[in-house]
């Protein structure tokens, strides 16, 4: 249909009378009698050459598309203004990401854009207008928000004519036969911007549009509501397909009801996931879907009322008719008193994400249409690898709140990133929520209430609650910190290698403090950081009093499990640890091969190491770690089992163990009985007044 047989413009142009129209412009396509599926996508923004494809991989006998198509050509860029040539630069699916970065720069000016942009990185439409690229099914589209009117208006006018490619617009309707069913294409193009309804832009007729852009109009919208009336049959099943959304727009929620439609497609919102749903689905009643029906009124009449005398004064006896169906169609809200709409359960809605994340197949067979929809959706595998930067878990209060160290950043800029410090072992260094444990001063204010508890310094009076008392607590902290760990290096180089490699506990990396990471004890070769701002450079220990670690040790109320303080100075074992005592010597694999080999979930194996003579044969005492609750518990199933010549105990591992192995070795050394005296007579066959034993039976009394 030529432009000139078409409503004149509603904007303040002088109006040229249009001639009657006698028949609808109307096709009937049959697909397949039996059985087809059509492919629905959205925004396929340009890269046409994709639609052959996505209609391939779906195996599908047509497109149906519902905006945003990419209808530009080579001229076309004169016509765009620079805020949309940056938009689409930005989504076009033909630019490369690292090109696109480039045009996207803050220092790149929209002029570079346009000096360097070119047709063939916004659209493959002049492709598809040489013949170079054709379709393989047909494609039924409406125009989107970012197209070319100028375009548009050829097809109209029958200037462009391409193969397969079908533009629905509010006076052209194609009717799909299909699988039993007699589908009726309605369709309404363009952004629905309430106040250009009354304005055509660059557009000749009842469309609008202009700088690379298109919306919808009033007389757009009645002389659509015009066709549909026109070709109304009841066997035929109506699909509405347009740009904007009904579920947000209230007017193509009120243009859906006035057409009969029993279902639409539409895009427009660029989600991740496709969304499905009729208004019975998403409104509480319906009331709540006459609510938004209502809104997109109001802001209709808003309009309206502004434009109304400047209307009338332009438009013509046709664009009256075209006009007051529109206004119909606004006027179209369900009555809460009179009987049920019937849209508000049976018509059914799915909006599309875009193009490259997912479609929606209608599969239609023996007159039933199923729909399949699939969405890309967002990529939630980044929480697998997400370990928390600022958190550093608080012995037996794992479930109290803690800071986070970036809303509180250091004073200094010195101090190391707290995710690089691991927990403390030594059961002194244990943090309640009083202590503040970023790199700054203060003490954050999430994990610390407003004014700090009492603190007991021996004489029962209360701390004050200042910046300076804070600081002083943390100095003296960390100088009792510093000396439990020199008393604990000077133990463990007393002992034997493998007594360092025996045990886990006494193995693992030591820790800082959140605030003090230069106070981590250092091998003697490597020198010793000094990045806390509370040390002085090349000193070791500060120069602050020695106070009693327990002072200020009383927790606060807060989520923690109750559990007591542990006394010990190794960390808390593992959590899934069992203690075994073996009936002879042993080695890990037959440790491994008594609890069920490689299924058992044994995931560690450690030997007690020999506290005495590093050339003694060490004790037959094992700890076994396991992988998880479970297999622990199975571990424990196997105590009092055979193993050998003996049975095999087999308990939970806590710190009692070795202490009580001590004592049974001796109690307290060199005094009284069971010293060091006693376990050398004991080892020759010999005991304090009594006759020498032979050595059988010493080793006898030694097994017993």
């Amino acid at each position: 249909m030529n432009p000139s047989s078409r409503p004149a413009s509603s904007s303040t142009r002088p109006a040229v009378s249009p001639n009657s129209r006698s028949q609808v412009n109307t096709h009937t396509k049959v697909l397949d009698t039996t059985h087809g599926r059509i492919l629905c996508i959205a925004d396929i923004r340009g890269r046409l050459s994709g639609l052959n494809d996505l209609a391939r991989e779906a195996n599908a006998k047509a497109i149906i598309h519902t905006g945003d198509f990419g209808f530009f050509e080579s001229n076309s860029l004169d016509r765009i203004n620079d805020r949309t040539l940056r938009h689409l630069t930005m989504y076009s699916p033909l630019i490369p990401s690292t090109q696109r970065t480039h045009f996207l720069a803050p220092d790149n000016t929209s002029q570079a854009i346009r000096a360097t942009v070119d047709i063939s990185l916004l659209s493959e439409f002049p492709l598809l207008l040489s013949g170079q690229l054709k379709l393989s099914v047909p494609v039924y589209t409406v125009w989107g928000a970012c197209e070319d009117v100028v375009i548009l208006e050829k097809f109209r006018a029958g200037i462009y004519n391409i193969d397969n490619l079908h533009v629905l617009d509010e006076a052209t309707t194609h009717c799909l036969d299909v699988g039993g069913v007699k589908l009726r294409l309605l369709g309404l193009g363009g952004a629905l911007v309430p106040h250009k309804m009354f304005d055509n832009g660059d557009g000749s007729a009842t469309i609008a549009g202009g700088q690379g852009t298109m919306w919808t109009t009033a007389l757009q919208i009645g002389e659509l509501v015009d066709t549909a009336q026109r070709v109304f049959d009841p066997t035929e099943t109506r699909l509405l397909v347009t740009h904007a959304s009904p579920g947000r727009e209230g007017i193509m929620a009120q243009l859906a009801l006035v057409l009969k439609v029993d279902l639409s497609i539409s895009a427009g919102l660029h989600f991740r996931y496709a969304s499905s749903y009729n208004e019975f689905s998403v409104q509480s009643d319906l009331e709540g879907f006459r609510h938004k029906l209502i809104a997109g009124k109001e802001a209709f009449d808003k309009v309206w009322d502004s434009v109304k005398q400047q209307v009338d004064t332009v438009i013509d006896e046709h664009q009256r008719v075209l006009l007051d169906k529109a206004l119909s169609v606004i006027e179209r809200v369900p009555n809460a008193q009179g009987p049920e709409e019937p849209s508000w359960k049976n018509c059914w809605n799915w909006n599309l994400c875009d193009a490259a994340f997912g479609s929606l197949v209608l599969d239609v067979k023996d007159g039933r249409i199923s729909a399949e929809l699939k969405s890309q959706g967002f990529n939630y595998a980044y929480r697998r690898t997400a370990t928390p930067s600022n958190v550093v878990p608080t012995p037996n209060s794992t479930t109290s709140s803690l800071p986070n160290a970036t809303s509180n950043p250091p004073t200094k800029g010195s101090t190391p990133a707290q995710a690089e410090k691991p927990l403390s072992p030594h059961p002194k260094e244990v943090r309640s929520p009083l202590v503040p444990v970023t790199s700054g001063k203060e003490t954050p204010k999430e994990s610390s209430p407003s004014t700090p508890p009492p603190k007991s310094n021996g004489s029962g009076t209360p701390a004050p609650p200042s910046d300076r008392a804070e600081k002083e607590k943390q100095k003296r902290k960390e100088k009792k910190e510093r000396k439990d760990r020199e008393r604990s290096e000077a133990k463990e180089k007393e002992a034997s290698t493998s007594e360092e490699k025996a045990d886990p506990a006494l193995n693992a990396p030591v820790p800082a403090p959140a605030s003090a990471s230069a106070l981590t004890p250092t091998p003697a070769s490597a020198p010793t950081p000094v990045s806390a701002p509370e040390l002085k450079s090349g000193k070791v220990t500060p120069e602050v009093p020695i106070v009693d670690v327990r002072e200020g040790m009383k927790s606060p109320t807060t989520d923690s499990t109750g559990a007591r303080t542990p006394t010990s100075k190794r960390s808390p074992r593992h959590p899934w640890t069992l203690f075994v005592k073996l009936p002879q010597q042993s080695t890990e694999a037959d440790v491994r091969t008594f609890f069920g080999g490689e299924t058992a979930g044994v995931t560690k194996v450690t030997f007690l190491a020999n506290k005495g003579s590093p050339h003694q044969r060490a004790r037959p005492f094992v700890y076994v770690e396991f992988g998880d609750d479970e297999t622990m518990k199975a571990g424990l199933d196997k105590n009092d089992e055979k193993m050998g010549e003996g049975t095999v105990s087999v308990q939970i591992a806590t710190d009692r163990e070795e202490r009580a192995d001590r004592g049974v070795r001796g109690g307290h050394r060199g005094r009284g009985r069971g010293g060091f005296a006693a376990r050398g007579f004991a080892a020759a066959g010999l005991t304090r007044g009594t006759t020498p034993r032979t050595n059988g039976e010493a080793r006898e009394s030694a097994a017993a």
